[in-house]
């Protein structure tokens, strides 16, 4: 049997399929390369905008008038908070919720001996357990991906990833240093810890996000990063203990969504534009040459003009590395959904591009400010124009020259020049 798995979505889905893949694999299944066809086709889909929603749709109705007689399995977040979906998606064999994930090998066995459709999504409860994956190996990667947490409580007026993923379920410390120990021993210079709500880590079980961090650090002396995080969730006292140890990466992606006050009220955020700006002020105090970036929405509903400039004056404030700006889209069963006010998709399309040009200005200056700094640097890959690609531990990318092979090591770079958004630097092996 020959399989292939297409993923949509954020950094947790991609462990998912990772550990999917290995469950496949370890039971007989073949990866299919590019463009053969497969017995199994396996979409991870995302629900976090309407777009999401759209390209899993697309996808389906290509792979079915690609490879007609593949068993089609749609699971992810768009399968768990909209199973009816089914009903509109007559291409797919098998919707598959998040909570069954782990049941795909044995429900692909049940279809084979019965082909019938199956829509098989189960509702989170308050009292599940955090279901442990195993995942050895990334394809075509350098680093490796960790998911620790699950779930969010939440419930931010705008998003449907509660319904998706359920409530907070926290992974066990022993968990963390057996996976990232077994990172290491499999060569990865680099693990990012990731989850739904990364930083609700411990809200379930009595631990602090700290103590996830201390002891990935203490694991295995390889880089460890952080996916997105909630930004009240770095208190000082979190940043003073993971300042220590000199393998934390100190690029913080702290989801900001707003700066206006009276919007992040709406949004059902937990936190002001003032204390945002305490935080980011603690890290740069805390951390030599971190990275602040973040996710910025505009036109959410209800945002006036006054409001969408305040938002806008705020993100130029902080100068932050890099903002992931993007317009508001409606999702049915939000709060956000039923509230008056929608914003015409012409005013969102004008707003995200004056955001993005108060945006731009933060990143001018960051990278600027790389400029004479020696920064080890995670080489990945080697481009067609004959550079050696990386990141440094502050995300920064970093384009170099060097007759060796440096491909998946960690080097030191001073770098030197910056053209657009790459810095340019002379490696120093």
């Amino acid at each position: 049997m020959r399989v292939k798995i297409l993923t949509l979505g954020c950094k947790v889905n991609q462990f998912e399929t990772q550990a999917m893949l290995r469950a496949l694999t370890d039971s007989g299944y073949e990866l299919a390369g590019d463009g053969e066809p497969a017995d199994v086709s396996v979409i991870n889909s995302c629900a976090v905008t309407k777009a999401s929603e759209q390209k899993a749709v697309k996808m389906i109705h290509r792979i079915r008038r690609e490879d007609p007689s593949t068993v089609i399995v749609l699971t992810g977040c768009m399968a768990q908070a909209f199973p009816d979906c089914g009903k509109e998606l007559s291409e797919v064999d098998i919707i598959l919720g998040n909570k069954r994930r782990g049941d795909l090998v044995p429900v692909l066995e049940e279809y084979f001996s019965d082909p019938a459709k199956r829509t098989i999504v189960e509702d989170y409860k308050k009292s599940d357990p955090y279901e442990s994956l195993v995942v050895d190996d990334f394809v075509n990667r350098t680093r490796a991906f960790l998911k620790i947490e699950d779930g969010c409580n939440r419930f931010c007026s705008y998003c449907i990833i509660p319904y998706a993923r359920g409530r907070v379920r926290s992974c066990s410390l022993d968990y963390i240093q057996k996976e990232i120990t077994a990172f290491a021993k499999n060569g990865y210079k680099e693990v990012v810890l990731i989850g739904i709500n990364l930083s609700s880590f411990g809200s379930d079980n009595g631990l602090l996000f700290s103590d996830a961090i201390s002891t990935a650090c203490e694991s295995a002396h390889i880089r460890i990063r952080l996916g997105s995080l909630e930004p009240e969730s770095m208190d000082l006292r979190t940043l003073q203990t993971i300042a220590k140890y000199d393998n934390f990466c100190p690029q913080f992606h702290l989801a900001l969504q707003s700066g206006c006050n009276t919007t992040l009220r709406r949004m059902n955020r937990h936190y002001t534009t003032e204390e945002y700006a305490q935080i980011v002020h603690n890290i740069r105090e805390v951390f030599d040459n971190p990275a602040i970036t973040t996710d910025v929405m505009v036109g959410f509903p209800g945002e006036t003009e006054e409001e969408f400039r305040t938002s806008m004056e705020f993100v130029r404030s902080i100068g932050f590395a890099r903002v992931h700006i993007f317009p508001y889209s409606r999702r049915a069963g939000t709060v956000a959904d039923r509230a008056p006010d929608q914003i015409s998709p012409e005013i969102k399309k004008e707003r995200a591009s004056l955001m993005d040009q108060a945006a731009k200005a933060g990143m001018t200056g960051f990278l600027a400010s790389q400029v004479g700094k020696t920064e080890e640097v995670l080489i990945e890959t080697l481009n067609k124009s004959g550079y050696y690609e990386g990141y440094t531990k502050n995300y920064t990318q970093v384009y170099v020259k060097s007759d060796e092979n440096i491909t998946g090591l960690v080097v030191p770079v001073n770098i030197t020049s910056v053209n657009g958004e790459i810095c340019y630097g002379i490696c120093n092996v």
